[in-house]
């Protein structure tokens, strides 16, 4: 990831991705500057540390930027507790906290940054450090509140040359959408003008930036489906480590699988199971119910496992596993249901065996979540034995290729912790072992065997959050990335750089050209993402960083 680039005579400065980190549930994000002749590039972030937000002053002199320092990343979702930090951005040294507690500056000119912090009484408020950067090193002078209590602001956005002019983002009361405003404040009335509300009052709209001579105000926002523009994608074809043998892509709906012979796609969207062909057409809805997640019978043609209740539930809650066979004469004829499972208790995640006559599941029928192996046909009536067994949570499983190994995501090591690792086991129940720990309450989850069975894809947060989550629209859990690694726990790879929540990958053995595909599902172009689910239109900020276990 490459993010918000500012030029500084010859130089760009940015945000990127591209280092690792030292350290598992470390974020990989840091400043860096490259010489635009020459292509030199040189990074002004210490090693070790993660800088976001970065933000070049008037001058060309300073880099501001919201960073952890040293702590590092704890899980935090929602308030990433990090300080202002400012720097020389020829070379990165000077490096100084000014301010302790506070995100996303932004210079007014060289003496002054606004910034966002959440309140101690539970708004989030923008405020103005006055500062010095004379002398030896710059230093705080003293902050000032500009947003009162009574809502939410944030991600500010000043005018160096419009002086006095602000644009900030916020959630009032009065409205479950965030809007763009411009606060003025020449003359000490801080008088507020709304940009976004009167135009789009049923549209979210994010991070303000003024245009260089300051008359006028931009941001981002779903460009809905009346503008002109590329389609919406089914797939969005992303940069791959291997492009001339592996391709790769983001699904627009949830625990996406391949069909054995790679022609069509079976996905989520919470509620509704749907296929589609893997160049976007034909795309049908196939269940109407709440349904999670999805994989395809490796003998039966047309044959798909879910499971159909909530997500996130508890082990006695009522979710049972079934399958869908598709109709073969007619693709959007009526298909048939049946339920394999029988006594409710949170039966969830089938993977089937590559010879077509069992299923591995999740089952909370013996007050913890283990595995459970049953008959695929039948369901639990011809057959059903426990794989797994103990005081912990064993899930997500997936039975490989090869049909040796089942993989599954375990918080064994910390019952309950919400942290979870990487494990594998034989289908008879030998050779369990750990095969990738994302480090101490870390989480990695949603294993997936690669079409050999020699790699594991999975979703983790190894490389903790890549930008201030407040500036994107809800993702549950935002620090998810998508990781490959060898089934003995050699060769962890990042595949995906990105500040948005990545999870439940899947793979086909059949090469698809990379390139986007588009979607032609009947309302697939509307807005249906949401805003912070954590940031209420009230005071109270729902609390926990570290979501639920699925």
């Amino acid at each position: 990831m490459k993010d918000r680039p500012t030029l500084s005579g010859d130089r760009l400065i940015y945000v990127s991705t591209h280092e690792p980190s030292l350290c598992p549930r470390q974020s990989w994000a840091a400043v860096y500057s490259t010489h635009l002749p020459t292509g030199a590039t040189t990074r002004l972030t210490p090693t070790g540390v993660a800088d976001f937000s970065p933000v070049l002053s008037p001058s060309g002199r300073w880099i501001a930027v919201a960073s952890s320092g040293q702590r590092g990343w704890s899980g935090e979702v929602q308030d990433l507790n990090t300080s202002i930090y400012l720097f020389k951005s020829s070379d990165g040294s000077l490096r100084t906290s000014i301010v302790e507690h506070g995100g996303w500056p932004s210079w007014a000119d060289e003496s002054n940054i606004f910034f966002h912090r959440q309140s101690s009484e539970g708004w989030w408020s923008v405020y103005k450090a006055s500062i010095s950067t004379e002398g030896d090193a710059p230093y705080l002078i003293s902050i000032d509140r500009i947003t009162p209590p009574g809502f939410h602001a944030f991600t500010p956005a000043a005018s160096s040359t419009a002086p006095g002019l602000v644009a900030v983002a916020t959630r009032r009361p009065t409205s479950q959408f965030r809007h763009i405003e411009v606060i003025d404040l020449r003359g000490g009335s801080n008088a507020y003008l709304e940009v976004t509300r009167p135009i789009a009052p049923h549209a979210h709209h994010y991070n303000p930036f003024f245009s260089p001579d300051a008359t006028k105000v931009a941001y981002h926002r779903c460009r809905g489906s009346q503008n002109d523009g590329n389609p919406p994608l089914l797939l969005e074809n992303l940069k791959s480590l291997s492009p001339e043998t592996f391709s790769l892509f983001r699904i627009d709906g949830s625990f996406p699988s391949f069909s054995p012979d790679g022609q069509r796609i079976a996905y989520v969207g919470l509620p509704g199971l749907y296929v589609v062909n893997s160049d976007g057409s034909n795309p049908h809805e196939v269940y109407s119910g709440n349904a999670f997640p999805t994989s395809w019978d490796w003998r039966r043609k047309g044959v798909i496992y879910t499971s159909h209740g909530p997500e996130f539930a508890t082990e006695s809650t009522g979710v049972d596993i079934i399958s869908i066979t598709l109709s073969e004469e007619d693709d959007q004829g009526e298909p048939f249901i049946k339920k394999l499972t029988s006594d409710g208790k949170n039966n969830a995640f089938p993977s089937p065996s590559p010879d077509g006559k069992w299923v591995v599941f999740r089952s909370g029928r013996s007050g913890h979540k283990n595995l459970y192996i049953m008959d695929a046909v039948e369901g639990e009536s011809s057959g059903i034995y426990q794989l797994t067994a103990g005081p912990w949570t064993d899930t997500m499983c997936n039975w490989s290729p090869n049909g040796e190994w089942i993989a599954f995501a375990s918080d064994r090591d910390n019952p309950g912790s919400g942290s979870f690792s990487i494990y594998m086991v034989h289908p008879n129940g030998t050779g369990l072992r750990r095969v990738v720990h994302s480090g101490e309450g870390g989480r990695t989850n949603h294993p997936w065997f690669s079409p050999d069975s020699k790699t594991l894809a999975f979703t983790s947060d190894f490389a903790g959050v890549s930008a201030e989550p407040i500036s994107n629209p809800h993702h549950y859990q935002p620090y998810g990335e998508i990781f490959t690694v060898n089934i003995d726990g050699s060769n962890v790879r990042r595949l995906t750089h990105n500040s948005y929540e990545d999870g439940t990958p899947t793979w086909t053995p059949f090469f698809l050209e990379p390139a986007d595909v588009a979607e032609a599902l009947p309302g697939s172009a509307r807005c249906r993402f949401d805003d912070c689910h954590w940031l209420s239109s009230g005071n109270r900020v729902d609390g926990g960083t570290n979501g639920n276990s699925c």
